[in-house]
Protein backbone atom coordinates (compact mmCIF):
# COMPACT_ATOMS: atom_id res chain seq x y z
CA UNK A 1 0.00 0.00 0.00
CA UNK A 2 0.95 3.65 -0.18
CA UNK A 3 0.98 6.32 2.52
CA UNK A 4 -0.25 9.88 2.08
CA UNK A 5 -1.38 12.88 4.07
CA UNK A 6 -4.34 15.26 4.24
CA UNK A 7 -3.95 18.54 6.09
CA UNK A 8 -0.53 19.86 5.09
CA UNK A 9 -1.81 22.10 2.29
CA UNK A 10 -4.23 25.00 1.89
CA UNK A 11 -7.67 24.48 0.36
CA UNK A 12 -6.89 26.34 -2.89
CA UNK A 13 -4.64 24.34 -5.23
CA UNK A 14 -4.02 27.46 -7.30
CA UNK A 15 -1.74 28.68 -4.49
CA UNK A 16 0.40 25.53 -4.18
CA UNK A 17 4.16 25.95 -4.57
CA UNK A 18 7.10 23.57 -4.65
CA UNK A 19 8.15 24.57 -1.14
CA UNK A 20 4.73 23.35 0.06
CA UNK A 21 5.44 19.92 -1.37
CA UNK A 22 8.91 19.43 0.10
CA UNK A 23 7.70 18.81 3.69
CA UNK A 24 5.31 16.16 2.40
CA UNK A 25 8.10 14.29 0.62
CA UNK A 26 10.45 14.82 3.57
CA UNK A 27 8.11 12.78 5.77
CA UNK A 28 8.13 9.94 3.26
CA UNK A 29 4.63 10.47 1.91
CA UNK A 30 4.08 9.72 -1.77
CA UNK A 31 0.64 11.28 -2.07
CA UNK A 32 -1.66 13.88 -0.58
CA UNK A 33 -5.20 15.13 -0.49
CA UNK A 34 -6.84 18.50 0.00
CA UNK A 35 -10.30 20.03 0.35
CA UNK A 36 -11.37 22.82 -1.99
CA UNK A 37 -14.00 25.27 -0.74
CA UNK A 38 -17.18 24.29 -2.53
CA UNK A 39 -18.21 27.94 -2.82
CA UNK A 40 -15.22 28.48 -5.11
CA UNK A 41 -15.94 25.51 -7.33
CA UNK A 42 -17.38 27.47 -10.26
CA UNK A 43 -14.44 29.89 -10.29
CA UNK A 44 -11.97 27.14 -11.21
CA UNK A 45 -11.05 27.21 -14.89
CA UNK A 46 -9.65 24.58 -17.23
CA UNK A 47 -6.48 26.67 -17.35
CA UNK A 48 -6.17 26.44 -13.56
CA UNK A 49 -6.29 22.66 -13.81
CA UNK A 50 -3.74 22.50 -16.62
CA UNK A 51 -1.36 24.67 -14.57
CA UNK A 52 -1.80 22.37 -11.59
CA UNK A 53 -0.95 19.26 -13.62
CA UNK A 54 2.17 20.91 -14.98
CA UNK A 55 3.12 22.02 -11.49
CA UNK A 56 2.62 18.57 -9.95
CA UNK A 57 4.35 16.55 -12.68
CA UNK A 58 7.93 17.05 -11.40
CA UNK A 59 6.98 16.88 -7.71
CA UNK A 60 6.84 13.05 -7.61
CA UNK A 61 3.63 13.08 -5.58
CA UNK A 62 0.20 11.66 -6.33
CA UNK A 63 -3.03 13.55 -5.86
CA UNK A 64 -4.55 10.64 -3.97
CA UNK A 65 -7.76 12.39 -2.96
CA UNK A 66 -9.57 15.51 -4.12
CA UNK A 67 -12.52 16.83 -2.13
CA UNK A 68 -14.80 19.84 -1.98
CA UNK A 69 -16.37 21.26 1.15
CA UNK A 70 -20.14 21.77 1.20
CA UNK A 71 -22.79 21.84 3.91
CA UNK A 72 -25.78 20.69 1.88
CA UNK A 73 -27.36 17.31 2.56
CA UNK A 74 -27.61 14.81 -0.31
CA UNK A 75 -30.92 13.47 1.02
CA UNK A 76 -32.52 16.78 2.00
CA UNK A 77 -36.31 16.78 1.48
CA UNK A 78 -36.07 19.98 -0.58
CA UNK A 79 -35.28 19.08 -4.19
CA UNK A 80 -33.78 22.53 -4.76
CA UNK A 81 -31.17 21.86 -2.08
CA UNK A 82 -30.28 18.52 -3.66
CA UNK A 83 -30.10 20.10 -7.12
CA UNK A 84 -27.74 22.81 -5.86
CA UNK A 85 -25.33 20.39 -4.23
CA UNK A 86 -25.49 18.06 -7.23
CA UNK A 87 -24.37 20.94 -9.45
CA UNK A 88 -21.41 21.55 -7.14
CA UNK A 89 -20.48 17.88 -7.11
CA UNK A 90 -20.77 17.55 -10.88
CA UNK A 91 -18.44 20.49 -11.38
CA UNK A 92 -16.14 18.95 -8.78
CA UNK A 93 -16.18 15.73 -10.78
CA UNK A 94 -15.03 17.60 -13.87
CA UNK A 95 -12.25 19.28 -11.90
CA UNK A 96 -11.23 15.96 -10.34
CA UNK A 97 -10.85 14.50 -13.82
CA UNK A 98 -8.78 17.46 -14.98
CA UNK A 99 -6.55 17.30 -11.90
CA UNK A 100 -6.16 13.52 -12.40
CA UNK A 101 -7.09 12.78 -8.80
CA UNK A 102 -7.23 9.11 -7.87
CA UNK A 103 -10.56 9.57 -6.05
CA UNK A 104 -13.06 12.37 -5.54
CA UNK A 105 -14.37 12.35 -1.97
CA UNK A 106 -18.07 12.96 -1.29
CA UNK A 107 -19.84 13.55 2.02
CA UNK A 108 -23.49 12.54 2.48
CA UNK A 109 -24.39 15.50 4.69
CA UNK A 110 -26.85 15.72 7.57
CA UNK A 111 -30.33 17.06 8.23
CA UNK A 112 -28.80 18.90 11.18
CA UNK A 113 -28.29 22.51 10.01
CA UNK A 114 -25.16 22.82 12.14
CA UNK A 115 -23.05 20.90 9.63
CA UNK A 116 -22.50 17.75 7.56
CA UNK A 117 -20.97 15.72 10.41
CA UNK A 118 -23.53 16.52 13.09
CA UNK A 119 -26.20 14.10 14.36
CA UNK A 120 -29.91 14.18 13.59
CA UNK A 121 -32.36 11.42 14.37
CA UNK A 122 -33.96 11.68 10.93
CA UNK A 123 -30.65 10.90 9.19
CA UNK A 124 -31.36 7.25 9.96
CA UNK A 125 -35.00 6.95 8.83
CA UNK A 126 -35.47 4.22 6.20
CA UNK A 127 -36.93 6.60 3.62
CA UNK A 128 -33.73 8.65 3.57
CA UNK A 129 -31.85 5.81 1.90
CA UNK A 130 -34.04 5.98 -1.17
CA UNK A 131 -33.63 9.74 -1.42
CA UNK A 132 -29.84 9.44 -1.10
CA UNK A 133 -29.69 6.77 -3.79
CA UNK A 134 -31.87 8.92 -6.05
CA UNK A 135 -29.41 11.79 -5.66
CA UNK A 136 -26.32 9.62 -6.15
CA UNK A 137 -27.38 7.83 -9.34
CA UNK A 138 -27.00 10.80 -11.73
CA UNK A 139 -23.88 11.91 -9.86
CA UNK A 140 -22.39 8.46 -10.49
CA UNK A 141 -23.35 8.64 -14.17
CA UNK A 142 -21.46 11.92 -14.43
CA UNK A 143 -18.45 10.26 -12.79
CA UNK A 144 -18.63 7.44 -15.33
CA UNK A 145 -18.59 9.98 -18.17
CA UNK A 146 -15.58 11.77 -16.69
CA UNK A 147 -13.68 8.62 -15.70
CA UNK A 148 -13.68 9.61 -12.01
CA UNK A 149 -13.94 7.34 -8.97
CA UNK A 150 -16.24 8.79 -6.32
CA UNK A 151 -15.43 7.82 -2.73
CA UNK A 152 -18.29 8.38 -0.29
CA UNK A 153 -17.42 9.04 3.34
CA UNK A 154 -19.04 7.07 6.13
CA UNK A 155 -19.71 7.93 9.78
CA UNK A 156 -21.73 6.73 12.74
CA UNK A 157 -23.68 9.99 13.00
CA UNK A 158 -24.51 9.98 9.30
CA UNK A 159 -26.80 8.05 7.02
CA UNK A 160 -23.69 6.06 5.98
CA UNK A 161 -23.70 3.61 8.89
CA UNK A 162 -23.58 0.73 9.80
CA UNK A 163 -21.12 -0.84 7.34
CA UNK A 164 -23.69 -3.22 5.86
CA UNK A 165 -25.97 -0.30 5.04
CA UNK A 166 -23.05 1.50 3.37
CA UNK A 167 -22.47 -1.48 1.11
CA UNK A 168 -26.20 -1.69 0.36
CA UNK A 169 -26.33 1.96 -0.72
CA UNK A 170 -23.41 1.47 -3.12
CA UNK A 171 -25.11 -1.61 -4.55
CA UNK A 172 -28.41 0.25 -4.99
CA UNK A 173 -26.69 3.02 -6.94
CA UNK A 174 -25.17 0.30 -9.10
CA UNK A 175 -22.08 2.04 -10.47
CA UNK A 176 -18.47 0.89 -10.26
CA UNK A 177 -17.56 4.57 -10.13
CA UNK A 178 -19.16 4.97 -6.70
CA UNK A 179 -17.02 3.47 -3.95
CA UNK A 180 -16.45 4.17 -0.23
CA UNK A 181 -13.77 5.61 2.02
CA UNK A 182 -12.49 2.93 4.41
CA UNK A 183 -12.47 4.93 7.65
CA UNK A 184 -12.75 2.36 10.42
CA UNK A 185 -12.65 4.89 13.25
CA UNK A 186 -15.78 6.61 11.97
CA UNK A 187 -17.91 3.51 12.61
CA UNK A 188 -17.19 3.04 16.33
CA UNK A 189 -20.20 3.67 18.55
CA UNK A 190 -19.72 1.81 21.84
CA UNK A 191 -17.25 1.16 24.64
CA UNK A 192 -17.10 -2.56 23.86
CA UNK A 193 -16.45 -1.91 20.17
CA UNK A 194 -13.46 0.23 21.14
CA UNK A 195 -12.05 -2.22 23.68
CA UNK A 196 -12.59 -5.16 21.31
CA UNK A 197 -11.68 -3.24 18.20
CA UNK A 198 -10.38 -6.23 16.23
CA UNK A 199 -13.85 -7.75 16.01
CA UNK A 200 -15.42 -4.54 14.78
CA UNK A 201 -12.58 -3.84 12.34
CA UNK A 202 -13.13 -7.26 10.78
CA UNK A 203 -16.85 -6.58 10.47
CA UNK A 204 -16.17 -3.26 8.74
CA UNK A 205 -13.77 -4.84 6.27
CA UNK A 206 -15.99 -7.86 5.64
CA UNK A 207 -18.78 -5.52 4.54
CA UNK A 208 -16.94 -2.71 2.79
CA UNK A 209 -13.28 -3.61 2.25
CA UNK A 210 -13.64 -4.67 -1.36
CA UNK A 211 -15.44 -1.45 -2.36
CA UNK A 212 -13.21 0.98 -0.45
CA UNK A 213 -10.12 1.74 -2.57
CA UNK A 214 -8.76 4.40 -0.23
CA UNK A 215 -8.40 4.44 3.57
CA UNK A 216 -8.25 7.15 6.20
CA UNK A 217 -5.76 6.23 8.89
CA UNK A 218 -6.69 7.40 12.37
CA UNK A 219 -6.89 5.99 15.88
CA UNK A 220 -9.30 6.39 18.78
CA UNK A 221 -9.46 6.51 22.54
CA UNK A 222 -12.02 6.67 25.33
CA UNK A 223 -11.81 10.02 27.13
CA UNK A 224 -12.81 10.72 30.71
CA UNK A 225 -16.33 12.04 31.20
CA UNK A 226 -19.75 11.38 32.68
CA UNK A 227 -21.04 10.21 29.30
CA UNK A 228 -19.28 8.04 26.73
CA UNK A 229 -16.80 10.08 24.72
CA UNK A 230 -14.83 8.54 21.86
CA UNK A 231 -12.08 10.80 20.57
CA UNK A 232 -9.46 10.59 17.86
CA UNK A 233 -5.86 9.79 18.68
CA UNK A 234 -2.54 9.75 16.86
CA UNK A 235 -2.39 6.53 14.79
CA UNK A 236 -0.64 3.86 16.81
CA UNK A 237 -1.24 5.60 20.14
CA UNK A 238 -4.84 4.56 20.81
CA UNK A 239 -7.10 1.53 21.16
CA UNK A 240 -7.59 0.67 17.49
CA UNK A 241 -6.07 -2.53 16.16
CA UNK A 242 -4.21 -0.54 13.54
CA UNK A 243 -2.14 -3.55 12.52
CA UNK A 244 -5.32 -5.34 11.50
CA UNK A 245 -6.58 -2.28 9.63
CA UNK A 246 -3.36 -2.08 7.62
CA UNK A 247 -3.23 -5.81 6.91
CA UNK A 248 -6.81 -6.02 5.75
CA UNK A 249 -6.66 -2.89 3.61
CA UNK A 250 -3.41 -4.05 2.01
CA UNK A 251 -4.98 -7.43 1.23
CA UNK A 252 -7.82 -5.76 -0.65
CA UNK A 253 -5.89 -2.87 -2.20
CA UNK A 254 -2.11 -3.44 -2.25
CA UNK A 255 -1.68 -0.33 -4.42
CA UNK A 256 -4.23 1.78 -2.55
CA UNK A 257 -3.55 4.85 -0.46
CA UNK A 258 -3.91 5.14 3.28
CA UNK A 259 -4.18 8.80 4.21
CA UNK A 260 -3.29 10.16 7.63
CA UNK A 261 -5.62 13.04 8.52
CA UNK A 262 -7.01 15.32 11.25
CA UNK A 263 -3.64 16.01 12.88
CA UNK A 264 -1.71 19.18 13.54
CA UNK A 265 1.74 19.58 11.98
CA UNK A 266 3.43 18.74 15.28
CA UNK A 267 1.78 15.30 15.40
CA UNK A 268 2.06 14.21 11.77
CA UNK A 269 5.71 13.01 11.96
CA UNK A 270 4.95 10.69 14.89
CA UNK A 271 1.86 9.37 13.13
CA UNK A 272 3.85 8.55 9.99
CA UNK A 273 6.57 6.85 12.04
CA UNK A 274 4.00 4.78 13.94
CA UNK A 275 2.17 3.67 10.82
CA UNK A 276 5.37 2.61 9.08
CA UNK A 277 6.58 0.72 12.14
CA UNK A 278 3.29 -1.13 12.62
CA UNK A 279 3.11 -1.94 8.92
CA UNK A 280 6.65 -3.34 8.89
CA UNK A 281 6.04 -5.42 12.01
CA UNK A 282 3.01 -6.98 10.35
CA UNK A 283 4.37 -7.66 6.89
CA UNK A 284 2.60 -4.78 5.14
CA UNK A 285 4.74 -3.17 2.48
CA UNK A 286 4.44 0.62 2.19
CA UNK A 287 6.04 1.97 -0.95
Amino acid sequence: MKLGIVGMLSEDFRTFRSDHMHPIRALGFTGFGFHLNGNDIFEITDEDCVKFRKFLAPEELDLAQFAIQYNECLFHPDQAVRDAVTAKINRGTEISAELEAQVFLLRPGSLNPDGPWTPHRDNHLPEQTGRLVETLKPIARKAEQEGVILALETHAVSIMDPPGKCREIVELVGSKHLRLILDAVNHFQSLQQVYQSSDWVNCIFDETGSISPIAHIKDLKISNGLVLQIDQEIPGEGELDLALVLKRFHAFHPDGYGLIEHLGPDKIPQAATNVRRIAKENGVSIY
